[in-house]
This record gives structure tokens, C-alpha cells and sequence, in this order.
């Protein structure tokens, strides 16, 4: 890479006195020693950060510090980064979850009480600023060999129509044998529901006094009281539910699915809360009807929100059971039924369709659910787009909707093979929509194979990917240390300086008011090259200044007093001392990100027009273009360079 130390320079830095220091030391570490202080000094160098950007670390105080799971930027200009219990089995025990919320103006944090363990759930912005969090971790995964105690879904039935029943976490079923399960979680299961149905006899004559009763059922998931195979059941059977009386004990009984001694995987909840960014606090909302974990929530033109996939209350990856929260009732109503791996990245397209890139983040067999294309959600119906090449390395990809959103261009890069795979491909391609049968073309590679890359849009049309990991979750000591731009309009990257700290799995990065990146997180799996000694959750943020801050400061854009949100015909009106320096508007949407899936973020051309003392932006009136919400407005001027961001709601 060019800005890379060359053989001469470490040469002409190992003369003079290191002659001396090599005398005495080991001549390998002092050859490391001084190229890694020659780096040092060349990274602060004022050409070298006005070529490559420079990064920085954060200062955070050690009771702030946490497992940054989630991300989510607010139109407060804060950031919440949720751990819940932060891939920490102690901590889930304890019930001690965790969310921080970061100010990158003062460099400020704050601790938010976390109701529920939220790690692993999804996220999406709301209309009107709020932050929609639903599913997380009820139970952590026991591995093959781990599992003492025969594990299972256990459906719960109830025949009464009178009323609802509740079974308390802890209550014992029992097996015509004789065994004994306890659940592990409280469930209500709703009343029987009462048809009258209309019966034909002989004479043709209709009764319509004839009723039938469907019994209402509910889910749980059980643990044998004993520990070893003599609890393992196969067949169907019914339990009786100790505890239950009169009534009660003949109305309502479990019936087993099938409970095993085999891996018990991560299971959902089905919790959902809105986060108020003013108030600073997570608010209940009506729960979703799945439990969720892994599951990606997409927001759709009119500001309702998709809830896609995830593992249910019993560890399955959900069959296709999809389901939409309103924002203005607070409720979850019925989705299309579709089939997705956990965190597939779908993003909302200007024909109101979602386009799934084919990535995803997480669980599923390798030949289900993989194929990209654009999904129908009115009429449920697929449309694939092929063209793709490493389609067996489509998980763990970064994917993302190129600027400006207009042009309907989308990118994938990078990803790995299905688990715990090994594979990892330096692909990139970028399909266009507005084509009439659109197909992916390959772009420029990346420097390597790479899994966990994060993707950032950037005020001035660019797209920044740093980190990632070249194996599963860093293992093997494979954190990859470089970063790039992409350019969408010369189809190329160009490098940029190189990070610090390695991300892999449970990372995020994601765009600032100021201009600037940030990125949390990573969750290595090893702390070394041999995959000896077991890795450590990075708890550092990093904070990424591009080159076009470098810039002179004195002419950089500068947008003044506008409106809180955007006129009935689109309009909002900016004052600005230098109006003359503006060349283009861009509306950005916040990210909220996770296991590098961010399919909130989207960067919209604007409308511009100009007088003396401000400038005015048109905001486009195509909601499935422009979702309602919140939003950042950044100003470049001819070189890119961008101004601070102004918040401003799009109705």
C-alpha cells in the first residue's frame, strides 16, 4: 500500500543511535519497535491525514465501558449502544443488561436502566424519533455435550372459553409415566374460541344451534426435572400441569413436541419497546407475537415496521410467521409469510418492494432462504436476481443502498460461508434497479477475503468499509486492519488510513452529525493466532476523521438556523453565511446497526436553490424513497467537503 513504510525509510530511522539500541536488544523486536514508532510518527504527519483521514480513540470512563451489541444514532445527535447481557452468560443470569448512551459533542455517556435482555434483538427509527427495539435472548445456547437435562417445546393447550389461563416460569408437567419438566418461562394461554357452526341432516333442514371449540394454545419451553436420557421423549403425549385445580386441571395440559438431549440453541423474546430519545428511557409497547432473536426490522414507507425471522421461544429459526408494528396504535398485526435466515438484510426500495441482498448475519441451512431479489410484500410474492458470483458467502456480507438513493443502486461486499466456515471472499457487486431485468455486476475486490466488514455512506457520496475479519469471528488471530472508500460513479476503491483496533463479529460503525465515523465492538473468539487463549470482547470505540476535515476549516459549509421539519411541499430553509459554496444537499437517514446489518441508513439527493443569505432544500415526496422520520441534512461544497448535519423531520 503507498502509505506503508518503505525498506529505505526503516533503514534511514535504524541509523544514527538504533545502531547502539540494536547492539543491545534483540535485532528482530527492535526492527519492530522502530516501524512501529516510524508509523506512528508518519500517521500524524499533517499529508498523510490530509490523504488518508486518521483515527482516534475515546475516552471512556471504565463504568461506562460495555459489550456494544447494538448501535442506533438519534435525532438528538446521541448514540445508545445496547449490550443487554453482551454475549456474557454470567451477566444473563444475574439479569444485568446494559445500554449506554454516548454524546460524541462532549464525549459524555449515561447509563439507561435496560428492562429486558435486548442482545441480539433488531431496531428501526420511528416517525417520529423514537427508537422501535423488539425480540433478544431469553435463554442462552448449550452446546452438543453441554445438555444434562432432556430440553424442549412443550405446546400448551386450553380448552375453556371462559378465560385466559397464565402458567408461571417453574411449573411442572408431568408424563403419563411420570416424568416431570419444569418451564422455564411464564406463558398465558389464551381462552378456547367458540364457533357456532351451521349441520345439514337428512331432511336438509339447518341447525344453527351446533357449536365447535378450538382450544387456544401457547408455547413454552421445558426442562426435565431429572437429569439424563430417561427424560428424552419422542412421542406425543399429553402432561398434566401441576398446580391446576377443578376446572382448571381438565381445561388446560401440555402436549410435547419433541424433547431431546441435543444443542438447545439461543431462543427469542418477544418484548418490544420504544426508546424516547428526549425522556432518555426504553417505554413498553404491546409485545410482538413471535419471539424473536436475530431478527432484522425493516421500516416501510409509511413508517410502519417489518419484523423478519429470528430463532422463536424454543430455539427454531421461524418458518416464515412475519409481523408489522404500527407505531400510532402501538400494535403488531399479521405479515406476509416468508421464509428468511436470521438477519437478512432487506432494505425499503422506491417501488415500495424490500430488497433482500442475500445477506444475513446469522442462522439457517446453506440451501434456504439465500437467494436475493426484490419481495412483493402487498402481494407476497419473490422476484431472484441473479448475476451474483460466491453465492456460498453470502453470510456475515455488508450490504447497502448506494448514494445517492435516487439511483437505486444497491451493493454487497464481501461475506463468508454458512457457521462456522472458514471461507471468506473478497467480492464485491452492485445490482441496478431501475434496470428492466436487473442483474449483478461484479465490482472492484476488496484488499482480501473479508467477513464483518462495516459500511458507512458518507456525506459526499462515498462509502467507507473498515475492519472485519478474514476467518469466523476473528479466530486465528485474522482481524483485518485496513480501510477503504468506494466510489460509486468510478466504480473503484481508494485506501484509507488504517484502524487501530480489529472488528469482527459484534461490531458496528456508523456515521456521525460531524462528519465523522465511529465504530464499537467485536467479539473475537480467540485472543491469539494459535487459538489457544480465548478471545476478549473489545470494549474501545474508535472514532475515524476523513480526509475532507483536513480541509481548511475556515471554508468549510456551514449551514445556520432552519426548521425543526420540512414544509407540506418539501421545503426547508437554511440561513448560511457563504450560500456560495454550497454545491449539493443530501438527507441522511440514522443508522441503527447490528452484526453488520444497517438497513436504515440511505443518503437522498436534494433539491437546492440559493440567495444571499441561505440556502433552501426540497426533500423528494415519495415516501417509499424518503420513509418518515428523522433525518440529517449535510451540505458539500465542490470538493465534497461537508458541513455539519441539521436535524430535520420528514412527515
Amino acid at each position: 500500500m503507498a502509505h506503508r513504510s518503505s525498506k529505505r525509510m526503516k533503514k534511514t530511522l535504524l541509523g544514527g543511535g538504533a545502531v547502539v539500541l540494536l547492539a543491545g536488544l534483540n535485532a528482530p523486536a527492535a526492527l519492530s519497535f522502530a516501524t512501529e514508532q516510524y508509523h506512528a510518527w508518519e500517521i500524524a504527519q499533517p499529508d498523510y491525514v490530509a490523504r488518508y483521514g486518521a483515527w482516534h480513540g475515546v475516552d471512556i470512563p471504565k463504568e461506562y465501558r460495555t459489550n456494544a451489541i447494538h448501535a442506533a444514532l438519534l435525532h438528538t445527535g446521541k448514540v445508545l449502544i445496547i449490550a443487554g447481557s453482551g454475549n456474557k452468560q454470567d451477566h444473563f443470569d444475574a439479569g444485568t443488561f446494559d445500554t449506554v448512551l454516548w454524546n460524541p459533542k462532549d464525549n459524555s455517556f449515561k447509563k439507561i436502566p435496560t428492562p429486558e435482555d435486548f442482545f441480539c434483538g433488531g431496531h428501526a427509527q420511528l416517525p417520529d424519533g423514537k427508537l422501535l427495539v423488539a425480540g433478544g435472548t431469553a435463554r442462552y445456547e448449550l452446546l452438543d455435550g453441554e445438555v444434562k437435562r432432556a430440553g424442549g417445546g412443550m405446546r400448551v393447550k386450553n380448552e375453556s372459553p371462559d378465560k385466559a389461563v397464565t402458567v408461571k416460569k417453574g411449573t411442572k408437567f408431568r408424563s403419563p409415566s411420570g416424568v416431570e419438566y419444569t418451564s422455564k418461562f411464564t406463558v398465558t394461554v389464551p381462552r378456547a374460541k367458540r364457533e357456532f357452526e351451521v349441520s345439514y341432516y337428512d331432511t336438509g333442514q339447518a341447525k344453527p344451534w351446533k357449536t365447535k371449540t378450538t382450544a387456544g394454545e401457547a408455547r413454552v419451553f421445558v426442562e426435565a426435572v431429572a437429569v439424563g436420557p430417561r427424560s428424552v421423549a419422542t412421542d406425543m403425549a399429553q402432561y398434566e400441569i401441576e398446580g391446576l385445580s377443578g376446572k382448571d386441571a381438565d381445561n388446560v395440559y401440555g402436549l410435547a413436541e419433541k424433547i431431546t438431549l441435543d444443542k438447545q440453541d439461543f431462543q427469542g423474546i418477544r418484548a418490544a419497546y420504544e426508546f424516547d430519545p428526549k425522556a432518555e428511557k426504553y417505554i413498553p409497547v404491546t409485545p410482538m407475537k413471535e419471539a424473536r432473536w436475530y431478527p432484522t426490522l425493516t421500516t416501510l414507507q409509511d413508517g410502519r415496521v417489518l419484523a423478519v425471522s429470528g430463532l422463536d421461544d424454543v430455539g427454531a429459526i421461524l418458518a416464515g410467521d412475519n409481523e408489522i408494528y404500527d407505531p400510532k396504535t402501538k400494535q403488531w398485526s399479521k405479515g406476509p409469510f416468508r421464509y428468511f435466515p436470521t438477519y437478512p438484510s432487506l432494505f425499503l426500495t422506491k417501488s415500495g418492494k424490500l430488497f433482500y441482498s442475500g445477506a444475513n448475519a446469522g442462522y439457517g441451512p446453506a440451501d434456504k432462504g439465500r437467494e436475493p431479489g426484490l419481495w412483493d410484500v402487498e402481494k407476497n410474492t419473490f422476484t431472484k436476481i441473479g448475476g451474483l458470483n460466491a453465492t456460498d458467502q453470502l453470510e456475515t456480507a455488508s450490504s447497502l443502498l448506494l448514494p445517492p438513493a435516487q439511483d437505486q443502486r444497491f451493493m454487497l461486499l464481501g461475506g463468508g460461508g454458512v457457521g462456522e466456515s472458514k471461507k471468506a471472499t473478497p467480492r464485491t457487486a452492485v445490482v441496478d434497479l431501475k434496470q428492466q431485468n436487473p442483474l449483478f455486476k461484479s465490482g472492484p475486490e476488496l484488499p482480501q477475503g473479508t467477513r464483518y466488514l462495516n459500511s458507512v455512506i458518507m456525506p459526499d457520496d462515498s462509502v467507507f468499509t473498515t475492519g472485519g475479519s478474514s476467518d469466523y469471528r476473528g479466530r486465528g488471530g485474522s482481524n483485518i486492519f485496513r480501510a477503504q472508500f468506494y466510489d460509486p460513479k468510478e466504480n473503484a476503491f481508494r485506501e484509507a488510513a488504517d484502524p487501530v483496533i480489529g472488528r469482527n463479529y459484534h461490531s458496528e460503525a456508523l456515521l456521525l452529525p460531524d462528519g465523522r465515523v465511529a465504530t464499537f465492538g467485536s467479539d473475537s473468539l480467540f485472543g491469539d493466532k494459535d487459538n489457544t487463549k480465548l478471545g476478549k470482547f473489545e470494549q474501545r470505540m474508535e472514532v475515524y476523521t476523513p480526509p475532507y476535515l483536513y480541509r481548511d476549516k475556515d471554508k468549510r459549509p456551514a449551514l445556520g438556523d432552519g426548521p425543526e421539519a420540512a414544509a407540506g411541499d418539501g421545503r426547508a430553509t437554511f440561513k448560511t453565511d457563504h450560500p456560495e459554496r454550497v454545491v449539493k444537499a443530501r438527507l441522511m437517514r440514522p443508522s441503527a446497526v447490528t452484526h453488520t446489518t444497517d438497513v436504515e441508513q440511505r443518503s437522498i439527493e436534494l433539491g437546492l436553490t440559493k440567495d444571499r443569505t441561505s440556502v433552501t432544500i426540497t426533500v423528494p415526496k415519495d415516501r417509499a424513497l424518503v420513509p418518515p422520520g428523522w433525518y440529517m441534512v449535510f451540505v458539500t461544497d465542490q470538493e465534497g467537503t461537508p458541513s455539519e448535519a441539521k436535524w430535520l423531520r420528514v412527515d
